[in-house]
């Protein structure tokens, strides 16, 4: 007569699953000693008997005894059989459901720290999705990326560098990195200054992580970049947000916000304010290093698009005149694709170091073969040929997309042609919460205009990219716009 575990066990072997029959086995022998079905010294039956219950055949049951006897959850007892092992304690869960485990139904009995309620990520899935300044990836010729491939696989596998490495990231590409912005960004650097990171996001993080201990105080402004503000929440931080107007972060505000806390950083987007577009003025900039001196915080600087400037040459960054207090945080998403996860952060070498220690217990290293085909596109010229290409492609986008919202969405937005950057800030006057209800009902994914707020008195808008979009998909997503306006 079969034991009632026998007979669930029966029940739970299916030859249909994409499961090996014997993992099946093992998975179910375990469950039914956790739960308390099969208790310490239990003696199973033999292998013989089992696969005949089962219907399989016994060198499957045999591999499964074996290998759960290697485990410690079987012991093997000579002539008499298998059981249980005896040093096994008393189980826990007699209680549990007898549905089938798997890690997506079973109750979570341990703390850990949930998600917001909205994701920072806009979700994918079908319908429209307008990103917030992405570039067109399929402007970037993927043969001459295979290329830069092969090429790095080649050297690696040639120099014995399939290894683990430095966790600033490999030479080559911190000094092409640090070739670049000293001569296209006026930054004092060397590859001593530079650290890879995955996207400028994780630079940012492991930036924050280095300044920030529980209870700093760290200034962003009223509209900022969410991610970063998470981050700084993240690490326990006070994030204090001030103002801002059409010349970018309100100096004032920052002064006084630093003599009532102990502020350790300030994040600020100069080149292109996040997500409003503006520049920080020249003024403001050289105000904010002051500040920086007197009181004693970093400067986090984030660059996040400075290759994109249409009207004037662009400014350059706060690091470069500045470089005590500044720490430069940059991307090659844009400029090459978000895909290949390229970030760096500029900054001293002690600093650098302690963001290479961050690395180091994070993720150990970054994605040597990646980062070295990224330095072959560099060394080679690819990137500097692809970026004048795109750049005059996307100021022909810029155009044509603030026509098309002049056209469609005149009436009831407001705006100010961006001189750089790949998105627009578009601020409505109809209600934008019943407006971001009706997109979401549509299918239409955009940043929430609340994302962007780090107080509620903060001015609304949506920040709406252009670049990734050609004219057709440009008029498909103003008109969109417009019917979810109502």
């Amino acid at each position: 007569m079969l034991r009632p575990w026998q007979v669930s066990l029966g029940e739970r072997i299916d030859p249909a699953r994409d499961v090996p029959i014997y993992m099946q086995i093992i998975q179910a022998l375990i469950r039914d000693i956790e739960r308390g079905r099969l208790t310490s010294g239990t003696y199973l039956p033999s292998s013989r008997e089992l696969a005949q219950v089962l219907g399989v055949n016994r060198k499957t049951v045999v591999l499964a005894y074996e290998d759960l006897i290697a485990q410690g959850w079987l012991d093997s007892a000579g002539t008499r059989g298998t059981m249980v092992s005896a040093s096994l304690p008393e189980p826990a869960n007699k209680q549990r459901t007898e549905a089938e485990a798997t890690m997506s139904n079973v109750p979570i009995d341990y703390r850990f720290a949930a998600p917001p309620e909205r994701p920072l990520a806009l979700p994918s899935g079908p319908g429209l999705k307008l990103d917030e300044g992405a570039p067109d990836g399929r402007l970037f010729p993927a043969e001459l990326l295979a290329r830069a491939y092969r090429s790095a696989a080649h050297k690696a596998s040639r120099e014995n560098k399939f290894q683990y490495g430095d966790p600033r990231g490999t030479p080559a590409l911190r000094e092409s990195i640090a070739t670049m912005l000293k001569s296209q960004r006026g930054l004092p650097v060397t590859a001593e200054n530079i650290c890879i990171t995955r996207g400028s996001q994780n630079g940012i993080f492991l930036a924050a992580h280095v300044l920030v201990r529980p209870g700093d105080t760290v200034i962003v402004e009223a509209l900022t970049y969410e991610p970063a503000v998470a981050a700084f929440r993240a690490l326990g931080a006070n994030v204090v947000a001030v103002g801002l107007d059409e010349d970018g972060i309100d100096i004032a505000a920052v002064e006084h916000a630093c003599r009532r806390n102990a502020v350790r950083a300030v994040f600020v987007t100069p080149h292109h304010q996040f997500p409003t577009t503006v520049s920080l003025r020249p003024e403001r900039r050289l105000r904010l290093l002051e500040l920086a001196h007197q009181f004693g915080y970093a400067i986090i600087e984030d660059d996040y698009d400075h290759e994109f400037h249409f009207e004037s040459q662009p400014l350059l960054p706060m690091a470069g005149y500045g470089p005590g207090h500044v720490i430069y945080v940059g991307s090659m998403s844009k400029l090459l694709l978000p895909a290949l996860r390229i970030g760096y952060v500029a900054a001293p070498p002690a600093v650098i170091d302690a963001i290479a220690h961050m690395v180091s217990l994070t993720d150990g290293m970054g994605n040597a073969l990646t980062e070295d085909a990224a330095a072959e596109l560099i060394e080679n010229g690819e990137l500097r040929r692809h970026a004048r290409k795109v750049r005059q492609v996307y100021a022909k986008r810029r155009e044509s997309f603030a026509a098309e919202i002049d056209r469609t969405l005149g009436d009831i937005v407001d705006y100010k042609m961006p001189d750089g950057g790949l998105a627009f800030w578009l601020r409505f006057s109809t209600d934008l919460d019943a407006m971001e209800a009706r997109a979401a009902a549509m299918g239409l994914r955009f940043a929430a205009s609340r994302s962007f707020m780090t107080r509620d008195d903060a001015p609304r808008g949506l920040r709406i990219g252009f670049a990734s979009l050609n004219e057709h998909e440009a008029k498909t997503a103003v008109a969109a716009l417009r019917e979810a306006a109502g």
